[in-house]
């Protein structure tokens, strides 16, 4: 039976809003519009603008214009930023001599079907639920003729450490390749303990200068210090029964990355997001500004 991730879908609606609404682009996923059936799109829009008295008690505007701050403000920023940050990062990689990219909790993930010129020398690994992936195969089928010769589907359930064993009994996976992981919107459903054993496992098979990208809440997200958007987004996930679980702070993160041989390499701050993934957006679009979410970091670390 196939299943929707709710979160997923929203995430893939944001991206798909964003890219047919504006001109300048903080992160451009075309293809993410046709991943979602029209129904489906027209619910989320007409539920979430109907959800604006949640998000902005004081907001006034016809329903259209509810839309628009909502996605801008609370469900496109982290799906945008934590996106344009990884595929900026994976082309680095490759350029450098990364061979394979691994999507873990791959959602609907559109990359593989966007790929440019230079990701065709990579081989590309999404990790997710069957249930999840299941669903995904079956969209993409109807959006492209044929699955991209370079794409690969593992089955994988991170609360339960089975996953590992079915990517590398993947023959196109080869642990002497350098990799490049990307973890995108999986800390916070997971616990410390899981999470940082995700880390050691990726780090027992992935070579030397091998890379994971990821982004984690900080230390104040669940408290009474946090931004008003993070205290909704905990809301609206455990409402969705994917309910957030942790905080991090840097020095803490640093810790469980180096005890798994991984460096810091990256790290951006939500105003460095802003300044350096919106900036270019927020010129060209100052009566609607975007700034990247709250309590919310990016990192990229390196196997050393």
């Amino acid at each position: 039976m196939e299943q929707k991730s709710m979160t997923a879908l929203v995430s893939a609606f944001s991206r798909a809003y964003h890219s047919t609404q504006y001109a300048e682009k903080v992160f451009d996923d075309y293809l993410a519009k046709k991943v979602l059936t029209e129904d489906e799109y027209e619910q989320i829009a007409g539920n979430m603008s109907k959800g604006i008295g949640f998000f902005n008690p004081s907001f006034v505007g016809t329903q259209d214009e509810a839309l628009q701050w909502i996605v801008d403000n609370q469900l496109a920023p982290s799906p945008l930023g934590r996106a344009a940050f990884a595929e900026n990062l994976l082309e680095n990689a490759v350029q450098i001599g990364a061979k394979q990219y691994l999507i873990f909790a791959a959602g609907y993930d559109t990359f593989a079907y966007r790929q440019p010129g230079w990701a065709s020398k990579i081989q590309i690994f999404e990790l997710d639920h069957p249930a999840v992936s299941g669903d995904k195969q079956k969209r993409m089928r109807s959006l492209a003729a044929e699955k991209p010769a370079n794409l690969h589907y593992v089955h994988a359930d991170f609360r339960e450490n089975n996953w590992q064993s079915n990517l590398l009994s993947c023959a196109e996976f080869d642990e002497s390749k350098i990799s490049f992981c990307s973890l995108l919107g999986i800390s916070y459903y997971l616990t410390k303990q899981v999470f940082s054993e995700m880390i050691e496992i990726i780090s027992s098979f992935v070579p030397k200068g091998s890379s994971i990208v990821f982004d984690y809440p900080d230390e104040d997200t669940y408290t009474e210090k946090a931004g008003i958007r993070a205290k909704k987004q905990a809301a609206m996930a455990g409402a969705a029964n994917e309910k957030m679980l942790v905080s991090y702070s840097y020095v803490e993160m640093e810790k469980l990355l180096a005890y798994n041989d991984f460096l810091i390499y990256e790290h951006l701050t939500p105003n460095e997001i802003t300044e350096q993934y919106f900036r270019k957006y927020n010129q060209a679009n100052p009566e609607h500004p975007m700034t990247a979410f709250d309590n919310v970091n990016y990192c990229l670390a390196v196997k050393k």
